[in-house]
């Protein structure tokens, strides 16, 4: 029996069959799950109105809209699910399996700092693990993230506490987020005196999304105008309140500045992660966990933070973290020792990666080196087909020709050069999130962790780009090669200023839109010929102004009879002038129309550039 034919073309027909695909599949990818040729599915996609090749990764809308096509519904696998099913084809377990009850010991709670800029996050982790972080930073901005213990006394007992140092403002939301996946309790930090805020709001909402009990540390309580009963008052509205009010959240009243009350917050996180979190972990496993910051360094090459989530994590070991590989050949505490083993949730700094992982990546110790490359490159194939997928703009048959039209879309190429993978990845997913229109397009051509390389040069070069460097400067004769081929280097070391000169340049490039805006009407009293000039129309002025080479239509009883004509003359008795106002007459000459009456009107307009938004 013949295959039904989809456009024409005879293809298999799915009735209704789920196909799994990966993000970033490609046609290909579809065809060899449903046994089709590529080909065929290139030519629905032609009749669908989209021009796609057999092997380009294309976006999830377009893998729906062919299934949808050919009766088949398409199931696009997690990022999370596809990383599971690739770890289980070589037969690793990632994940909560640890093992029976007796393997369990107690672990350290993992705690992020959340709340609104300027309530004093950075103050508060400057506090508790007393060094100065915000001294040697550029705009009071925690530009790195980090990972560090404390240690505190809590009913006579010495007690550990894990903290994540995430930047906090809303511009890293995507790694704050990350960062709430791996912790166990977040503490919210509101200014006594400033009270609840937006950022306050949408770090609240992530951590409730990240599903994590919350303690609140209301700081600045030394200042003018602290209030912390309105804080509790404020937080009550949003779910958060407090043990004093019957509540199940602990406050605590705090000022960074002056250390005062810090033991307690400590003291509420780890009583707080008693009462509603079992910590435990298995020690004796394989080291499984999350890279929280990686960077390259200079001497050292690629380092990664990464916390041990469960088992233990050895020198020596091969380890997979993310799209990156290797034998760990040193590791380093939050005070730069040097440890042999990092047990459930402590934070170490590791060497001996290939190259530099994600902040937010997952980390595996596995048997061989073999097996630790295999899974990196699958991971990085995947990524960088989802990565195409997500920055192709899709070009439909309707709009090509308008498309291909020079100055029709316009597109501003990137390439961001970065200190530490999680500020490369913040700043591309902010400025990926700009949105100026339909007219420009933002691309990132390419991302890395490190020094302005000549390479980045010849990218930039033979692709019209803008280069960015966060943190780091350009490299070598890297600069002299940017001069010489005119490639635009950008440097900063505040993403906030990044963001906005790279929006007030998509802005340059949009084409300026105009509106018309009403100068003044003139009403005919009078029509005077001349041989010399034609018909003149002799005015009063009704409303705003009348202006010398403006715009002007004429309206007649209502109904408009020219469009686009010039004011080409104005006079006052018999002086030539540029405007004549409100109840004042005059004489107005429309150039070569001559077509005019008494009790005509004659409306006045010019057209102004629209401030962009």
């Amino acid at each position: 029996m013949q295959a039904p034919s989809v456009g024409g073309i005879m293809l298999p027909r799915g009735n209704g069959a789920t196909v799994r695909l990966s993000r970033g599949a490609s046609l290909t990818d579809f065809a060899e799950k449903i046994n089709a040729n590529p080909a065929s599915l290139v030519q629905v996609m032609l009749n669908l109105g989209e021009m796609v090749t057999a092997t380009q990764s294309v976006s999830d809308e377009t893998l729906q809209l062919l299934a949808e096509e050919m009766n088949y519904v398409v199931e696009i696998v997690s990022p999370e699910e596809e990383d599971r099913e690739l770890l289980e084809s070589f037969d690793i377990d990632f994940g909560e399996n640890e093992g029976g009850e007796e393997m369990l010991v107690a672990r350290p709670p993992v705690v992020t700092v959340m709340g609104h800029v300027d309530h004093g996050k950075t103050r508060l982790l400057d506090a508790i693990r007393k060094t100065n972080v915000i001294a040697g930073e550029a705009g009071g901005i925690t530009q790195h993230i980090g990972a560090y213990q404390v240690a505190t006394e809590v009913n006579d007992e010495e007690r550990r506490i894990t903290f994540i140092d995430t930047p906090g403002h809303e511009a890293f939301t995507a790694m704050r987020a990350r960062g709430a996946k791996s912790t166990d309790i977040a503490i919210l930090v509101v200014a006594a005196n400033d009270g609840v805020m937006p950022q306050t709001i949408e770090a609240l909402n992530h951590a409730k999304a990240a599903d994590v009990p919350i303690v609140v540390a209301v700081n600045k309580i030394d200042v003018e105008g602290a209030d912390p009963t309105k804080v509790r008052g404020q937080l009550t509205e949003f779910g958060l309140v407090a043990e004093e009010y019957g509540g199940d959240t602990m406050f605590v009243d705090i000022s960074a500045r002056q250390g005062l009350n810090i033991d307690q917050l400590l003291e509420a996180v780890v009583l707080t992660a008693d009462a509603s979190l079992d910590l435990r972990a298995n020690a004796e496993q394989d080291a499984q966990g999350i890279a929280i910051e990686a960077h390259l360094d200079r001497g050292r090459g690629a380092v990664a933070t990464v916390l041990v989530q469960r088992g233990t994590l050895r020198v020596g070991e091969t380890m997979v973290v993310g799209d990156a590989y290797g034998r760990v050949r040193a590791m380093l505490d939050d005070k730069g020792n040097h440890v042999e083993e990092a047990g459930p949730s402590t934070p170490v700094l590791v060497l001996g990666l290939t190259n530099v992982p994600g902040a937010g990546d997952n980390f595996l110790v596995v048997d061989e080196d073999r097996t630790a490359r295999q899974i990196a490159e699958k991971r990085a194939a995947r990524e960088r087909n989802a990565a195409f997928a997500k920055r192709t703009r899709r070009v439909s048959l309707e709009d090509l020709d308008k498309v291909l039209k020079a100055g029709e879309v316009q597109q501003l190429n990137l390439i961001i050069k970065g200190d530490a993978s999680g500020s490369v990845e913040a700043l591309e997913s902010s400025l990926l999130q700009l949105d100026v229109g339909e007219e420009v397009d933002i691309r990132v051509l390419h991302r890395g962790v490190g020094a302005v390389t000549e390479s980045d040069i010849n990218l930039a070069s033979g692709s019209d780009a803008i280069v960015i460097g966060f943190n780091v400067r350009a490299e070598g004769r890297a600069t002299q090669m940017a001069d010489r081929e005119g490639v635009d280097v950008r440097y900063y070391s505040v993403i906030y200023q990044a963001i906005e000169e790279i929006e007030s340049a998509l802005k340059g490039m949009l084409k300026p839109e105009y509106e018309e805006v009403e100068l003044g009407t003139a009403e005919i009293r009078e029509v005077f010929k001349s041989s010399k000039l034609g018909n003149i129309a002799g005015v009063i002025i009704r409303s705003g102004e009348v202006k010398r080479n403006t715009k002007a239509r004429l309206v007649r009883d209502g109904k408009v009879i020219a469009e686009s004509l010039n004011i080409e003359g104005l006079r006052r008795f018999k002086d030539d002038v540029t405007e004549i106002r409100e109840g004042f007459e005059g004489g107005i000459n429309l150039g070569n129309f001559n077509d005019i009456k008494v009790d005509d009107v004659i409306a006045t307009y010019e057209m102004r550039e629209k401030p962009r938004g």
